[in-house]
């Protein structure tokens, strides 16, 4: 009888456990032209963050700020290269890499999320997602029906889906549709040289791939509406990215889905990309909130693209190129004149969209969560100042005959110094045609100019002396993450250097400086006018904030503030600040250390000021 009774109750808790985890779980599927969660049609108001560009202290303000904009979903890319550090070797848990928090806390707060794996993301995004090193293997081709890539985009679709699997709607989480792919029509069209069937072999592959190793869907693709014969998938929805014509859309999809709906923009764009060295893009709040009302009225499902960019900290930023330049790298700020601004701010544009939004949804649309702090730093003291490139020099350099790209050092991204010293004098035109991207390039310890991608300029007069020591440093500005030339993506110098036509070989150093770590000036040579220097300051504050430092009157370079490498300045512009997060900020103590490339001022001082400078382009 006790045995009886022990089984008994071990049964009924076994249902009370399955009945709770039932009630978590919702049927989410598309059917009868609507998405639907649990037999209810509803439609879908997203917008789209990424948990990458964002310091994880602020994600849940921002997700709150999103449901205060009157939305229910968050959509994300993931990218692969943020999560495999190094071939093998994998990062889901530290800092922003932990995706399945960010999807957790969006759960928590009431939000569906959409989950955009790739492999290939575009986004502004160093590389589009992908891990530099592949271009190593001769057999593998990028973004093709390619065993060799195929292989590894397995390998990482399956180790995501260990990560967020168990996230999806139908195991009581929150992602309610994954992606395939993005944006293939768009490659196929600039692809023309791939057959049409090599290239539905492959996303097709992607599809099956994403079921099996765990993604069940509903998937769907997104292209321009024009572009879906390159994009679609039979089975998968089709949605439009950037368009505003609801009839265009309505026809698009029907011819690719059964001739029904729904009908979705995918990316709904609340502005535009920026390169550094051109002006900074803006979209104006009213055409914004008219095409909101549209699609509101047209029973249209959305996504803006962005609703909060953040920043491309670190080294993160892409890159594009067009006729007129060879590469146009990104800003660090993502801000993408967005509703929900860089720091998290609700611009006029978000609430002219929350008003509308209110009108139009059924559910409750919570009040705007407050502004995180702002301060301004008057003046932070450079205290210390030493070479750079005796830092950079201090590692042991590798020894080739010929330049080396950063693949061949393994090296992603921040800068590699070349050096070369010559036993007869030469004069004459010094060309590096395979420049990638940027390069301050010194005779003797003297500097005597820059090439640069972005203007197209990969020569300049130089005048080598007997027992001369040739230095070029040589900068990643991010590797292009769209377009046909993603497949052209090394970094370095990645063909011969020449004078006067003639390949400069033999004895070659590189010294690899990844700045993947904060620099240190103990033991430094002392800073010279016109070379590279590392400068330190620290600063005291009594309560922490956001801040923007104001970098108008420096050269290029890179901030760390505590150990953060906040990213990239160019005094081309148009951006001129640095966001740092205030979570970033100790009360009491903060050191700040600023990599100069050009450093043809000394510097003695700079300030954190209250508000971004982004459309301050400086280009003579």
């Amino acid at each position: 009888m006790k045995k009886l009774k022990t089984l008994i109750f071990l049964m009924l808790i076994g249902l009370a456990i399955t009945q709770t985890n039932a009630q978590g779980k919702k049927a989410f599927r598309i059917k009868d032209g609507s998405f639907q969660v649990n037999k209810k049609p509803i439609h879908i108001y997203s917008g789209e963050m990424h948990y990458s560009r964002i310091p994880k202290e602020y994600w849940r303000h921002r997700l709150r700020m999103i449901k205060a904009m009157g939305l229910n979903t968050v959509a994300t890319y993931v990218f692969w290269n943020y999560h495999e550090v190094e071939p093998g070797k994998w990062d889901f848990s530290t800092g922003n890499k932990n995706l399945a928090e960010y999807i957790k806390t969006a759960q928590e707060e009431g939000l569906y999320v959409i989950l955009r794996p790739g492999p290939y993301v575009c986004a502004e995004w160093e590389f589009g997602g992908y891990p530099f090193w592949l271009q190593n293997n001769p057999d593998l081709e990028i973004r093709a029906n390619n065993q060799a890539f195929l292989d590894s985009c397995k390998v990482y679709l399956g180790k995501l889906a260990e990560q967020v699997a168990d996230l999806q709607v139908s195991r009581g989480g929150n992602i309610i549709m994954t992606q395939v792919e993005n944006e293939f029509g768009s490659y196929v069209s600039q692809r023309e040289d791939i057959s049409a069937e090599d290239h539905l072999a492959y996303r097709t592959k992607i599809y099956e791939m994403l079921q099996e190793v765990g993604f069940e869907g509903p998937f769907f693709t997104s292209d321009g509406s024009w572009l879906f014969e390159g994009g679609a998938i039979e089975g998968v929805l089709p949605t439009a990215n950037g368009e505003g014509n609801v009839n265009n859309l309505k026809k698009a999809v029907n011819k690719y889905h059964n001739n029904e709906g729904p009908y979705m923009v995918a990316e709904f764009y609340s502005g535009w990309l920026d390169h550094w060295a051109e002006d900074f893009i803006t979209i104006g709040s009213e055409s914004l909130t008219n095409q909101t009302k549209t699609y509101l009225e047209n029973g249209v499902d959305f996504n803006f693209y962005m609703v909060h960019g953040g920043t491309n900290f670190a080294f993160t930023s892409g890159a594009n190129y067009n006729d007129e330049h060879d590469i146009q790298p990104d800003l660090t700020s993502y801000d993408y004149d967005a509703p929900i601004s860089e720091a998290g701010w609700a611009t006029p544009k978000y609430k002219a969209i929350r008003e509308v939004m209110k009108e139009y949804v059924s559910y409750d649309v919570p009040e705007i969560p407050e502004q995180i702090p702002v301060i301004s730093i008057p003046s932070i003291e450079i205290s210390k100042s030493a070479d750079a490139l005796s830092y950079i020099k201090k590692q042991k350099p590798v020894k080739s005959e010929t330049p080396l790209t950063y693949e061949e050092l393994m090296q992603e991204s921040g800068y590699v110094l070349y050096r070369k010293r010559f036993t007869q004098p030469i004069n004459g035109k010094l060309k590096i045609e395979g420049l990638r991207d940027f390069a301050t390039v010194y005779v003797n310890g003297k500097k005597q100019g820059v090439l640069n991608r972005v203007f197209n300029n990969y020569e300049m007069n130089i005048s080598m002396p007997f027992n001369g020591t040739l230095e070029i440093l040589v900068e990643n500005m991010g590797r292009i993450n769209y377009g046909a030339e993603i497949v052209h993506n090394k970094k370095g110098i990645i063909s011969p250097v020449t004078i006067n036509d003639y390949e400069i070989t033999g004895n070659w150093e590189m010294y690899k400086a990844p700045f993947d770590e904060v620099p240190s000036l103990d033991n430094l040579k002392e800073a010279k006018t016109g070379l590279p220097v590392i400068y330190e300051a620290t600063f005291n504050i009594k309560t922490a904030g956001d801040t923007f430092l104001d970098m108008t009157n420096w050269g290029k370079g890179i901030v760390f503030v505590n150990g953060h490498n906040l990213g990239r300045y160019w005094k081309v512009g148009p951006q001129q600040t640095l966001y740092v997060p205030g979570c970033w900020l100790n009360e009491g103590e903060n050191k700040v250390i600023v990599f100069e490339q050009l450093n043809d001022t000394e510097q003695k001082a700079l300030s954190g000021i209250k508000e971004p400078i982004l459309t301050d382009l400086k280009v003579d």
